[in-house]
C-alpha cells in the first residue's frame, strides 16, 4: 500500500479518468476496506463459479451443455475484469500519512471502463445462455436473439457517458436513454420466459418462473446503483455504495444466475432422458447396504 502526502493530491483539472474521482474527495479507512473486500469477494465468486460450471458439463445432456459453457465464459470474463478493477482501485488510492484516510494518488485513476467493457461482453452472453437452456426451436431462438442482443449493446453504450460525468443533468439524460432498451429487454424476456413455461415439465416450469423473477430482481439493482448520485448521496458515499451495488448485482446476475441455469439444465436433462435420470439422480446405496452385499 502506497502512502501519499495531502500536498501531493492532484487537482480536479488533473482528472481525466473514466470516473469523476475529483468529486470523491477521500475515502475513510472503512470505506476503502469495504470496496477492496467487495471487489475481492466478487472476483472469487466469478472465478470459482466459472470453474464449477466448466467441470459440471458431463452432469447435463449434450444439448444443454452450450448454456453451461456460455455461463462459465460469462463468469470467466467477469473474473478477468474484476481482477483489473481490483488492481485499478488499489493503485488509485494511497493512505495519507496525516489523516489515515485514503487519497487519490497523482497520475493514477480508477478505471470504471473495465466494468462497462465487461457488461458489453457478458450481458449479450447472459441473454444467449438464457435462450440456450430453454432449447427453443431454431427460428424462435434466432428471432429472440435478434431482438435482445442489439438492445443489450445499446443499453450499455448509452449508460457509459452518464457514468463518467459528475453532472446530474447529463447523467439523468443518458440514464433515461439507457433505460429504454433496458425495459425492452426485460419485457421481451419476461414475455418469452412466461410463454416457455407452458412447454416445460412442472418442476422445470417452477425453476424457470423463479429464473424470471431473479432476472428482474438482479437487473433492477444496476439502475439503482447508477442513480446513487441523484438519490441524495454524494462524494465518497455515492462512490462506495455504487461500487457495492454493481458488484453485488454482478455476483447475483452472473454467478447465482449461472447456477440456476445449471439446475434447470440438470432437470431438463433428467426429464428428456430417463436413463440419464436414473444414473444421475437415483439414490446412492448406503454404506450398510454395500457391506451387506
Amino acid at each position: 500500500m502506497r502512502q501519499v502526502d495531502v500536498i501531493g493530491m492532484p487537482t480536479p483539472t488533473q482528472m481525466g479518468y473514466s470516473v469523476p474521482l475529483a468529486s470523491i474527495g477521500e475515502l475513510t479507512d472503512a470505506q476503502f476496506q469495504t470496496v477492496y473486500n467487495v471487489f475481492s469477494f466478487a472476483l472469487a465468486c466469478m472465478l470459482f463459479t466459472s470453474i464449477f460450471l466448466l467441470v459440471s458439463q458431463p452432469r447435463v445432456l449434450p444439448r444443454y451443455r452450450q448454456a453451461l459453457v456460455i455461463s462459465a465464459i460469462v463468469c470467466g470474463i467477469a473474473a478477468y475484469h474484476y481482477f483489473r478493477i481490483f488492481n485499478s482501485f488499489n493503485d488509485a488510492f494511497g493512505r495519507s500519512g496525516t489523516s489515515g484516510s485514503f487519497m487519490l494518488l497523482p497520475g493514477e485513476g480508477f478505471n470504471e471502463a473495465y466494468r462497462y467493457v465487461d457488461w458489453l461482453l457478458t450481458v449479450p452472453l447472459l441473454l444467449l445462455e438464457t435462450v440456450a437452456v430453454l432449447a427453443l426451436p431454431a427460428a424462435e431462438r434466432k428471432g429472440l436473439l435478434t431482438k435482445l442482443i442489439p438492445a443489450s449493446a445499446l443499453m450499455i453504450i448509452l449508460g457509459y457517458p452518464g457514468e463518467i460525468t459528475a453532472d446530474i443533468a447529463p447523467k439523468a439524460v443518458w440514464g433515461a436513454l439507457s433505460t429504454i432498451p433496458f425495459l425492452y429487454i426485460l419485457y421481451v424476456l419476461f414475455v418469452e420466459l412466461t410463454k416457455s413455461l407452458k412447454r416445460q415439465p412442472p418442476e422445470v416450469a417452477a425453476s424457470v418462473g423463479r429464473l424470471r423473477l431473479l432476472l428482474i430482481a438482479t437487473w433492477g439493482v444496476y439502475p439503482l446503483s447508477y442513480l446513487m448520485p441523484m438519490l441524495g448521496l454524494s462524494g465518497s458515499d455515492a462512490f462506495v455504495y455504487r461500487q457495492i451495488g454493481y458488484s453485488v448485482a454482478d455476483v447475483l446476475a452472473k454467478c447465482l444466475y449461472g447456477l440456476v441455469i445449471y439446475k434447470i439444465a440438470r432437470m431438463k436433462s433428467a426429464f428428456d432422458d430417463q436413463e440419464f435420470a436414473a444414473q444421475e439422480f437415483e439414490e446412492a446405496p448406503s454404506s450398510e447396504s454395500r457391506v451387506a452385499a
